[in-house]
């Protein structure tokens, strides 16, 4: 489709074994997702903070790096959820790819990821399912100083993830400005810091990217231009990613997802009500960033779970999807299943209430 630079691939679903009959190792897995990146993260401790990949009566869960992760990442500093009998643990993944596969095989039980990722695992006949939202909104494209215009990308590198909202969003920028996508260079990326650094040294011309990490590069590299935050394509409150789980967590343990949900909304309130206490908990332990570029960052990408208003948003993305060739089928409206956030919601009304963004 155009020219791809750069050893990660997205791995190939199609060819794994989502049942679950037979979890592979990690070894094994890690070879089969064909996901290892030859560029090491650039990021400074507890930027991917593990625990054991298991845990007593706790949960494992994939995560990201941007703002629509706090929830998440204030769930599992504070540890909410072990109220209810449940530890949320991190299980560290080497790259984006991995993040996906890890819960299409069953490596972990939940993750919160771009909800185009999701799709792809969905199309390919993996047990998951949306369960609750992560973020809105902070997705943008920066290019270098000069670079202000649609019309000069052309032949340009971008610097993305394959198969996420940040190269589903390029693609719909030069296909709004009458561009096509193969006339761009792609390099796709193992991680956020590594792609934020690789813009800062000039390796990449353009780069679609998330919060703070988008405000920090504007604020950071002298001319850098913001082309699209993503309003001007999407409107108002677009989903960016979605808290995914095994379908069977659903029945097999309703009560520890929910107490997930709930920490997460917890958390939200928090970031709320307590913003500047809140960042300085996670600037440095969960982001690499300032803590002035992280403020900036949250009014711009806020974490919401109550994702119920984006169902439709989120069904009617797959359009572009589809033309990139990363799915053959449109997800169905059993795709998203909202149960136990309604039942949070419900067992919880006080909190629920206090909620700034929420759908209802």
């Amino acid at each position: 489709m155009c020219d791809r630079i750069g050893c990660m691939h997205f791995p190939k679903l199609s060819e794994m074994d989502f049942s679950g009959a037979a979890v592979p190792s990690r070894r094994g897995f890690l070879k089969g997702a064909a996901a290892a990146s030859t560029i090491t993260m650039a990021a400074g401790p507890g930027m991917f903070l593990g625990g054991p990949a298991h845990a007593a009566a706790g949960l494992k869960s994939t995560h990201g790096t941007g703002f629509c992760n706090l929830n998440l990442f204030l769930a599992h500093s504070r540890q909410y959820a072990k109220a209810s009998g449940t530890e949320l643990v991190f299980v560290n993944t080497p790259t984006s790819a991995e993040m996906v596969t890890f819960l299409g095989m069953g490596q972990v039980d939940l993750g919160l990821m771009p909800y185009t990722s999701f799709m792809a695992l969905y199309d390919k006949g993996a047990p998951v399912k949306i369960v609750a939202g992560g973020g809105v909104e902070g997705c943008a494209i920066v290019a270098r100083p000069g670079l202000d215009t649609p019309e000069k990308l052309k032949g340009k590198t971008l610097g993305t993830f394959q198969l996420d909202t940040l190269e589903v969003m390029p693609y719909d920028y030069l296909k709004k400005h009458n561009i096509s996508f193969k006339d761009i260079k792609v390099r796709y990326m193992g991680n956020t810091p590594e792609a934020v650094e690789a813009f800062k040294a000039g390796a990449i011309d353009w780069i679609c990217t998330i919060e703070p990490y988008a405000s920090a590069l504007v604020n950071d590299v002298k001319g850098a231009v913001m082309l699209t935050n993503g309003i001007d394509l999407y409107g108002k409150g677009y989903t960016d990613c979605v808290l995914a789980a095994r379908a069977s967590l659903i029945k097999d343990n309703p009560a520890g997802l929910k107490a997930i949900i709930k920490s997460m909304m917890q958390a939200q309130l928090d970031a709320e009500t307590q913003t500047e206490a809140v960042l300085k908990e996670l600037v440095g332990k969960y982001y690499k960033t300032s803590l002035e570029n992280a403020k900036i960052a949250q009014g711009k990408q806020p974490a919401i779970v109550d994702a119920r208003s984006q169902t439709d948003f989120i069904l009617q993305r797959t359009d572009s999807v589809m033309e990139m060739g990363y799915i053959k089928k449109k997800p169905g409206r059993d795709a998203i299943d909202w149960t136990m956030l309604e039942e949070v919601i419900k067992e919880n009304p006080d909190l629920y209430g206090k909620l700034k963004y929420k759908s209802a």
